[in-house]
C-alpha cells in the first residue's frame, strides 16, 4: 500500500457558492509522485465518507474529485461512494486502485469507519490511499481529534479515539488557516491543542504539504510544525523532503 495523508490536496475552488474542479495542487512533487504510482489503465476509485448521511456533500466529493484528477492527468474508469446508501460497495475495494478518505468531521468519520470495518479491509489493500483532512487524521493508529466545533473544547469531549493504524503520525491539517482560531473564547492552539499536547506529538501540515508511506516508510513533504508538550517548533520548509 502506498498513503498520501494530505492536508488539503485541492481539486477544486469555490465560485458564486458553487465547487469548481481544477487540477489537483502540485507543490512539494504531490502530483507527480502520485503519478508516478498510479495505474497505467485508468483506475478504479472508492471514496470512503466523511458524513455518511450528507447526501448531496457525498457527491459533490466524488463528481468533483473524478473531474481534478482527469484534469491532472490521472484517468478514472470507475468511481464508487461508500456513504450510509449503500455501505456493502466497501466490498468492491478489493477490485479498486484507489482509496480516498475525505475530509470533514473527524469523530464522525472515525465513527463510519469502524462501522464499516474498514481498518481491518485496509490491511489486505495494495493499492494508493489518499487521505483528505479529516481522512488523513483517522489515518493515523491513534488519532487526535483537534477540536472544530462550538462546544467541543470542554474536558468531555474525547480527545483521542482509534484510527486506522496507516501510521503512528498524528496529524493536524490546514495549520496556515486555523493558527489564530478562537473556539468556545479560547485560542485554539495555544490554549487547547497546547494543553493536549503534553505527553504526545503532532505533526501540523500547512496546505500543500503531505506525508508519504510508503513499505513502512514515512516522509515529510513540505511545510509542518511539531507541536508536543506545549511548545512549537517548525520540522520542514515547504519544498523540503524529508524521511521520518
Amino acid at each position: 500500500m502506498i498513503a498520501f495523508l494530505t492536508s488539503s490536496p485541492s481539486g477544486s475552488y469555490r465560485e458564486e457558492g458553487r465547487r469548481v474542479p481544477c487540477s489537483l495542487d502540485d507543490r512539494n512533487g504531490f502530483t507527480d509522485t502520485l503519478r508516478q504510482y498510479w495505474p497505467a489503465r485508468p483506475a478504479r476509485l472508492l471514496l470512503m465518507a466523511a458524513d455518511p448521511d450528507n447526501f448531496d456533500m457525498n457527491d459533490s466529493i466524488r463528481d468533483t474529485f473524478a473531474q481534478s484528477l482527469a484534469l491532472s492527468g490521472l484517468p478514472v474508469q470507475g468511481f464508487y461512494l461508500c456513504d450510509h446508501r449503500d455501505t456493502s460497495v466497501i466490498t468492491e475495494m478489493e477490485r479498486c486502485d484507489v482509496v480516498i478518505l475525505a475530509g470533514g468531521h473527524v469523530p464522525t468519520q472515525n465513527a463510519f469507519f469502524r462501522e464499516t470495518g474498514l481498518a481491518e479491509r485496509l490491511q489486505h489493500f495494495g493499492g494508493i490511499v489518499i487521505g483528505i483532512s479529516a481522512g488523513s487524521m483517522n489515518a493515523a493508529q491513534t488519532v487526535y481529534v483537534q477540536p472544530e466545533l462550538p462546544g467541543e473544547s470542554t474536558p468531555e469531549f474525547p480527545r483521542f479515539l482509534p484510527g486506522l493504524g496507516l501510521t503512528d503520525v498524528m496529524l493536524i491539517p490546514h495549520f496556515q488557516a486555523i493558527r489564530e482560531d478562537v473556539l468556545d473564547s479560547r485560542r485554539l492552539i495555544e490554549e487547547i491543542t497546547f494543553a493536549d499536547s503534553f505527553g504526545h506529538a503532532f505533526c501540523a501540515l500547512e496546505d500543500g504539504s503531505y506525508l508519504l508511506i510508503e513499505d513502512g516508510r514515512t516522509t515529510l513533504c513540505g511545510a509542518a510544525w511539531c507541536i508536543s508538550n506545549g511548545w512549537l517548533e517548525k520540522i520542514n520548509e515547504d519544498g523540503e523532503i524529508t524521511r521520518l
